[in-house]
């Protein structure tokens, strides 16, 4: 059993660091709803952009667009797929960062040919120590997204998918379902998908929109802008979801750290009890010998 001075001090450390998961909690309480706000303040926007993709979709032919084009000439071994990795800067947020690394292997070994960009250090990390080829890696974007470094990650990966470097384009990324649940999702960002975009607005074909100069001019502006809030998208949902996946875990510690100092407490009290009931007998032992003592001495005079 350890003495009292031992257990002390771990209760002292305990309570050290609960401090320290309680202000880890705060912070990331603060940051979800500020990240929380920032998206429902620019979501309209794109949700906008959405529906006119889909409008013009329904009013197009065909799906001669650059940005539908399957490319179905290729043959599987020559295809390249580029995969954008979103994970944290920093771990002690349960499983969130595992939970998109694990899915974006699965992605890797469904692909031959793969060329990542990692948004996160804790991606950056994990890739490196197992010497995978990592095409591009946006230093810092996880903390604090904003339009400017979507619109950087978006820039590179249109840039190569029009030059044909690249067939297609995945993002991985966290989103939330709900204030509890999270998801990790492989989402196909590059084709679009006509089918998918026809459908938004009931798939009803709009024969009385007219596209100055063509629809095909307008599709080639705004699917880039769409393109961008779709990345946006994903780092907000992203971070919002490393924050409630960090005050989950923070909670979590919290409670294991308060039923470890309630337990220490009982020990500690217990190993107080048979100190004191130690020293208590100690000192009837010492009086009975004495009283012996003198009872000897008082015989023996």
């Amino acid at each position: 059993m350890a003495n009292i001075r031992e257990i002390h001090d771990r209760m002292s450390s305990i309570q050290d660091t609960m401090k320290i998961t309680n202000a880890m909690y705060m912070i990331s309480s603060t940051k979800l709803r500020r990240a929380r706000r920032n998206l429902e303040e620019t979501e309209e926007y794109f949700f906008t952009l959405q529906d006119m993709i889909g409008n013009i979709a329904r009013s197009m032919a065909g799906s001669g667009n650059m940005y539908f084009d399957v490319r179905p000439e290729k043959a599987p071994e020559d295809r390249v797929c580029g995969l954008i990795v979103v994970t944290a800067d920093k771990g002690l947020a349960g499983a969130y960062n595992h939970n998109v690394l694990k899915l974006a292997q699965e992605q890797i070994a469904a692909h031959r040919n793969c060329k990542l960009f990692l948004v996160g250090e804790v991606g950056r990390h994990y890739f490196a120590r197992r010497d995978t080829p990592v095409a591009e890696h946006f230093h810092y974007t996880a903390q604090n997204p904003s339009l400017h470094r979507a619109r950087v990650i978006s820039e590179v990966v249109l840039e190569q998918f029009q030059k044909g470097e690249l067939d297609e384009v995945y993002l991985i990324y966290t989103g939330m379902k709900n204030s509890v649940t999270m998801e990790t999702y492989a989402r196909r960002l590059l084709p679009l998908s006509i089918e998918e975009e026809r459908m938004r607005g009931g798939g009803k074909r709009e024969d009385s929109l007219l596209f100055q100069p063509d629809a095909e001019t307008v599709l080639k502006n705004i699917v880039p802008d769409c393109v961008m809030g779709y990345v946006y998208g994903a780092l907000v949902e992203s971070f919002c979801s490393e924050q409630n996946s960090r005050m989950m875990a923070m909670e979590a510690a919290n409670k294991n750290a308060a039923a470890m100092i309630h337990d220490l407490s009982i020990e500690y009290n217990r190993v107080r009890q048979a100190m004191i009931t130690q020293e208590i007998t100690e000192v009837i032992a010492g009086a009975k010998a004495q009283k012996r003592k003198k009872k000897l001495r008082t015989e023996n005079s």
